[in-house]
């Protein structure tokens, strides 16, 4: 509750007021002011005080007051007080709601128009705390979204587009971690390479494979060990030895000789070919024949076969050709590595040929020893064994090289088969997502795109809570909406309103919930949406007068708190001026709301410049709990009193019958003003039991002279014995009426004779 205004200095007609601290209010609390003396200030600053926004006092600064507003309210919550001081509240009272101009230019209407706004605010209105909070949720919500949203714009931007390979943000941080994306990316180079080449590769061998020639050393040992067992080598060097004596070509002529001798048709004549001497005496002879015997000449044509097949075979250009064989499988590796793994190739090809060589000339030179000496055996040594098993060594290796390259052939033929059929701009594709792969994951993106992620993950959160409160929302709606179509309807046909409502709807904008209704007369409905009515149409600014309006506004306000009963009882209720513009039976509705209202809510504060109608009020209500205070008049400012409600209440004809009885009951009284109250008194009176024939705008005289003519008729008024009565007393009367006696002022009276005719007057206005 608002128990009092304690202080307030330099706010609206208010300079320094204390004495309203003594002055407390109660559960329903009336305050009264005339126009202009502080009464809508006193509902600013309880505004300012629910919600806490300062503006409402601020811009009630008293002008050319010293001092800044500074408001002290004794109300709940504290202690402290709630003080307004240097521009801001210590606290708040949130759980007061609030009529007055303001409540109607935010929710209902501004001057003619209902805006956006206003449908918006009744949005919310309607909903009632259960679901403002709804809706305040789901705006918080919707809000937490577009800071996600933003954070996401940010974070989308950190991460450089130049790596995303052309996917989007959300595609980029979803791809997968990959453990052999670099051996992918490769291949895929590779495949991609080759899309690109597809001549170059058709026509670009694959390998050739490497061969080196083996040493027969079986062969070559068996040639090197061979002899003749009828030829020794004593004679074979006794017959060389002479055959150097006979110069060159000796042996090729003796060699003929000897096959001449050996044709002739007497193999026992024994003389010489070329000299007819007999030869069987010749030492020599013997050694002839088998010299140039074939055995012998097989011998030595076996050692120059394989010196010629060494010399074929691991001579001249064998070991360029085998260099030339690894350079270009060199070449051709280089070429293919663009598109396919490749073994290395570590061929020494120096060391290689140095081996090969050095085997080669040892064996050489061992066969020419041979050739020279064909009967003496030679034995191939040791180091030159180990020089053919070091070229063997090369040689082993080389086969597994070959198998290296039979291996690679078929990879080579794979891309063949594969660069035929490619197409460069699907594996392009595939190249850049795999890139792009290996760029999400590296350090420094991995955590940017977690960092998104998370944010994405608790978007999705939000946006999962949004739904949840957005549908709760709608249920909500779906009740409370209708409900209050027939609340308002309800008020309005208490306020004798000419017009209804119809489609009270809840409406999701861009611009947030809003609340749109017909205003429906005649079984005409008046949308009362967006935009701006077309000029001649029907609208809110031509079909409701003013009156119209202000009952609209109170119709919405009565039935929200309605709506909201489950809170009422807690809940602060401040109307000001209500009535303005209504008519007299719709104040009265006004009255009996109010009066009902006073015994649900926690409080209620009414301020108008209205007597009568807070006299209604007052006359009605509980007067237990029943307060009313009167903004006075303090010099140039104004101050807070207590009000005596019942005094005003008192109307001049009650006051002046109470005026004529106590002057027949103790006297004593101005004797002058008792004379001239008789004639009001009356005519009060008649004006209340005859208001068919003395309506206020009739003279008194006028009214008897209808009833003398009535006197004795089916219209009769009034008898004519009351007639004569009333005819007498007011006779008395206007000698004291300013209208009838000028000199009314002077009239001489008689105290018995003023005392019978004021007991005749109260007589005839009991009797009738």
């Amino acid at each position: 509750m608002v128990n009092s205004f304690q202080f307030l200095r330099s706010v609206g007609r208010f300079d320094t007021v204390t004495a309203a601290a003594n002055t407390a209010l109660g559960r329903l609390t009336l305050i009264f002011a005339e126009n202009g003396r502080g009464k809508t200030t006193l509902a600013a600053i309880l505004r300012s005080l629910a919600t806490g926004n300062p503006i409402p006092v601020i811009e009630r600064r008293r002008l050319a007051a010293q001092h800044p507003p500074h408001v002290v309210v004794n109300c709940a919550g504290g202690p402290p007080p709630a003080v307004f001081e240097n521009g801001v509240w210590n606290r708040t009272l949130p759980n007061m709601v609030i009529f007055d101009d303001v409540f109607v230019d935010q929710n209902i209407y501004s001057g003619l128009v209902v805006g956006s706004g206003h449908r918006q605010n009744l949005h919310e209105l309607i909903l009632g705390a259960q679901g403002v909070a709804l809706n305040q949720e789901l705006q918080r919500l919707v809000a937490q979204i577009e800071v996600h949203n933003r954070t996401l714009r940010l974070r989308d931007a950190a991460i450089p587009a130049a790596e995303r390979g052309g996917l989007s943000v959300d595609e980029f941080c979803a791809l997968p971690a990959n453990a052999n994306i670099e051996q992918e990316i490769q291949a895929t180079e590779r495949n991609l390479a080759a899309s690109r080449e597809q001549d170059p590769i058709r026509n670009t061998p694959a390998f050739d494979l490497l061969t080196l020639p083996a040493f027969d050393l079986a062969a070559i040992e068996r040639v090197l060990q061979a002899g003749l067992p009828d030829l020794d080598a004593a004679a074979a060097a006794r017959v060389q030895s002479h055959l150097a004596t006979l110069g060159t070509g000796a042996e090729e002529w003796i060699a003929e000789g000897m096959r001449r001798q050996a044709e002739r048709s007497a193999p026992e004549t024994t003389a010489c070919v070329f000299c007819a001497q007999d030869l069987a005496g010749s030492p020599v002879i013997s050694h002839y024949r088998a010299f140039f015997s074939e055995a012998y000449q097989g011998l030595k044509q076996s050692v120059d076969d394989v010196l010629a097949t060494l010399d074929r075979v691991h001579y001249g250009n064998a070991a360029v050709t085998f260099e030339r064989s690894v350079r270009l499988l060199g070449e051709r590796r280089q070429f293919w590595s663009r598109f396919c793994e490749l073994p290395q190739l570590e061929i020494d090809t120096v060391t290689v040929v140095r081996d090969w060589q050095a085997a080669r000339d040892n064996l050489l030179m061992d066969l020419t020893v041979k050739q020279a000496s064909p009967l003496e055996p030679v034995v191939i040594r040791d180091e030159v064994r180990a020089l053919i098993q070091t070229y063997e060594a090369h040689r082993t290796a080389l086969t597994a090289t070959n198998q290296q390259l039979q291996q690679a052939n078929q990879t080579i033929a794979t891309v063949k088969q594969r660069a035929a059929n490619a197409n460069p701009a699907a594996i392009a594709a595939i190249l850049s997502r795999l890139r792009a792969t290996r760029a999400r994951h590296a350090q420094a993106n991995a955590a940017l795109c977690d960092a998104y992620l998370a944010e994405v993950a608790a978007k999705t959160a939000t946006e999962q809570l949004r739904d949840q409160a957005r549908a709760a929302l709608e249920q909500y709606r779906t009740n409370i909406f209708p409900n209050c179509q027939v609340a308002i309807n309800r008020y309005l046909t208490r306020f004798n309103a000419g017009f209804q409502l119809d489609s009270v709807i809840a409406t999701n904008t861009r611009g947030g919930p809003t609340c749109t209704y017909n205003v429906v007369i005649n079984n005409v409905p008046v949308a009362i949406a967006g935009g701006e009515p077309q000029p001649g149409n029907p609208s809110f600014r031509n079909t409701l007068s003013a009156g119209d309006r202000n009952a609209l506004a109170l119709a919405f306000f009565f039935a929200s708190l309605e709506l909201d009963a489950a809170s009422l009882s807690g809940k602060i209720v401040v109307i000001d001026d209500p009535v303005s513009s209504l008519d007299d039976h719709r104040s009265l509705t006004t009255v009996q709301e109010i009066r009902r209202l006073a015994t649900q809510a926690a409080q209620v504060i009414v301020l108008s410049h209205t007597k009568p109608f807070l006299c209604r009020i007052w006359e009605g209500a509980d007067t237990a709990t029943r307060v009313a205070l009167h903004v006075v008049r303090d010099g140039n400012g104004s101050a807070i009193a207590a009000w005596n409600v019942d005094h005003d209440c008192i109307t001049e004809h009650d006051r002046r019958h109470e005026l004529l009885r106590s002057y027949l009951a103790d006297g004593g009284q101005n004797e002058r003003e008792i004379a001239t109250s008789i004639r009001p008194l009356l005519e009060a009176f008649l004006r209340v039991a005859y208001p068919a024939y003395f309506p206020p705008e009739t003279r008194l005289g006028n009214f008897r002279n209808l009833c003398q003519q009535r006197v004795a008729t089916a219209q009769q008024i009034l008898s004519a014995q009351d007639l004569q009565e009333l005819n007498d007393i007011v006779e008395y009367a206007n000698r004291f009426h300013h209208d009838t006696n000028p000199a009314w002022e002077t009239e001489v009276i008689n105290a018995a004779e003023l005392a019978g005719f004021v007991n005749r007057a109260l007589t005839f206005a009991k009797r009738a």
